[in-house]
């Protein structure tokens, strides 16, 4: 028995939900095909939105613990972690909800299943049943990804998802990362009170974040007690009783090991792509574990797509979503243009907040491009020094002839509100000479932009 579509998409998450809404407006007939416990997607799930929910009231908190600073006293607040969780769950209820009515509401024909492709042009459910679609799109999105480390498999390890479950504050965590979920969560979970002690291979946090960036956020987690172990080969790991677990690892030749009752694994994320059958209908795949894809999310397959973080190569949700969209058009042969990463967008959630639109100047120079730099302190900002928040900077990149905004990057508080104005930016193509026609009201974090756009404008003829 089969049943016959235009599209089929497989996951109902931020991808393949703007895929499957964007192939219906065109009057195609859609299924949806997810197998997950809970409709949703991993950022309303247990991404984005919980673990943003959580990291806000842990700042509240810290903020609140610092009330000497701004002139008021009291009993330390301390982490009431079932009432963060209650007020989480109230949270992410109201979107997984609404997505869950959205996937219902009866546009799609939804398959509560798992599928994998048997062919070009069909999906096989998990009881047999064959679906066929003209077009297949692959948003499965990613799993955490467990790396070949001796006996890491072995021990009782944590993820994100049980950090964003926990009942009670953990005494001491041991955390094995330096990337954006690494840093997010142990400054979290800092701040609620445990004492974590975070392992790094590379010499720096963030490595695909500036390095000036980089260097503030270790600043700030240092000196709120984050041991910050940078440089750290891992060489073994071991369960050395029901509740410890032993880390062993070098830092410079040097030998050292911890125990720890909270193993925190944050090294990343992986394509769910393996029980797909892929290889059947020839769909390629990149060594980093991607769905290798075109511009416009086709696959070595013609017939079948991917998009989300089983595509990659950014797994962000504005991103997914272009790309859920670009794939469905493409899929109905109307015009449509590549999701565009010059003007890639990212922010890291920690406190100060990191974020980085467009190109940055190892880009620039890579690409031979001429360009010019302007950077400000926060600590010599009027709003940022009465709020207390004088960690950071920001910094703007425009093109040596024109002006033009090529990239910008803010260390600091609120970094990821910030940012959007130079986003606008770069995506309308102004020049910091536009950006100065426009009024910056004091005292606003948002007026810290003008210092570089004014030394740039300076330092760069305007051009008719």
């Amino acid at each position: 028995m089969s049943q016959k579509f235009d599209f089929i998409v497989l996951g109902g998450g931020s991808a393949g939900y703007a895929a499957a809404r964007t192939f219906h407006e065109y009057g195609g007939s859609v299924a949806v095909v997810d197998s997950a416990e809970e409709l949703g997607g991993l950022c309303i799930l247990r991404g984005c939105m919980p673990s943003k929910t959580l990291i806000y009231s842990a700042e509240v908190l810290h903020l609140a613990q610092k009330g000497k600073i701004f002139g008021f006293s009291g009993n330390l607040p301390h982490a009431d972690l079932a009432a963060m969780h209650a007020r989480k769950k109230d949270v992410i209820a109201e979107f997984a909800d609404y997505r869950k009515e959205q996937l219902e509401d009866g546009r799609f024909t939804l398959f509560r299943s798992a599928g994998q492709i048997v062919g070009p042009q069909m999906v096989e459910l998990k009881d047999g049943s064959i679906l066929r679609g003209q077009k297949i799109l692959i948003a499965t999105g990613s799993k955490v990804k467990v790396p070949p480390l001796k006996g890491l498999a072995e021990v009782n390890y944590k993820t994100s998802d049980d950090v964003l479950d926990l009942k009670e504050v953990p005494s001491e965590c041991v955390v094995l990362g330096g990337g954006v979920v690494a840093c997010e969560l142990a400054q979290f979970l800092a701040r609620i009170g445990s004492k974590v002690t975070l392992l790094q291979r590379s010499d720096s946090l963030l490595k695909e974040f500036p390095e000036a960036a980089s260097v503030c956020l270790q600043q700030v987690m240092k000196g709120e007690g984050v041991d910050l172990q940078l440089g750290a080969g891992m060489k073994e790991f071991s369960q050395i009783n029901e509740s410890t677990v032993r880390v062993r690892y070098e830092i410079q030749g040097e030998e050292k090991q911890t125990d720890t009752s909270f193993l925190f694994l944050a090294l990343g994320r992986e394509p769910a792509t393996n029980s797909l059958n892929l290889e059947s209908s020839g769909v390629s795949i990149e060594p980093s574990g991607h769905i290798q894809t075109n511009h416009f999310q086709q696959s070595t397959c013609p017939t079948i797509y991917a998009a989300g973080d089983c595509a990659g190569p950014h797994e962000i949700v504005h991103i997914a979503i272009k790309q859920g969209e670009t794939a469905a058009l493409h899929a109905l042969d109307k015009k449509v243009r590549p999701v565009n990463y010059d003007s890639l967008l990212s922010v890291v959630f920690t406190d100060p907040q990191l974020a980085v639109v467009g190109h940055s100047p190892t880009q620039l120079r890579a690409k031979g491009i001429n360009f010019s730099s302007a950077s400000y302190p926060f600590d010599d900002h009027g709003k940022s020094i009465l709020m207390d928040a004088k960690h950071g900077y920001v910094a703007v990149h425009a093109e040596g002839e024109t002006g033009r905004v090529l990239g910008a990057e803010c260390a600091g508080k609120d970094a990821g509100e910030l940012i959007h104005s130079m986003s606008v930016a770069v995506g309308l193509q102004a020049t910091v000479h536009d950006l100065l026609k426009a009024d910056w009201y004091h005292p606003t974090l948002s007026e810290i932009w003008t210092y570089p756009l004014e030394d740039l404008a300076e330092e760069i003829t305007e051009t008719a």
